[in-house]
């Protein structure tokens, strides 16, 4: 039970869903709120980059964890042996 697949899976899951909702609420939360005075300091354009990060950056941000969400999932699934191929191939098996 200690070496489970499906539980190595799930936990491995999680962390990376934790990891990247840690990174989504530092760029949303802490760089659109919290240190939008310090980021204030610098420019892109004539948006100071405090306004750009709350109105853009996150945005742009969460897209990018999107893509990562998807390729990290799509590679663990890989190693674990829970994609589409080894399932289709575990279906001709059968």
């Amino acid at each position: 039970m200690k070496n489970d697949p499906l539980k190595a899976h799930r936990s491995a899951c999680l962390r990376i869903v934790l990891s990247l909702l840690g990174v989504w609420f530092v760029v949303s939360f802490g760089c659109g709120i919290l240190f939008r005075d310090a980021l204030d300091r610098f420019s892109i354009g004539n948006a100071p980059l405090g306004f750009w990060m709350a109105q853009q950056g996150s945005i742009i941000c969460f897209v990018l964890i999107l893509i990562t969400y998807a390729f990290l999932m799509n590679r663990l699934d890989k190693k674990h042996g829970l994609d589409e191929a080894s399932a289709q191939q575990a279906k001709q098996e059968d």
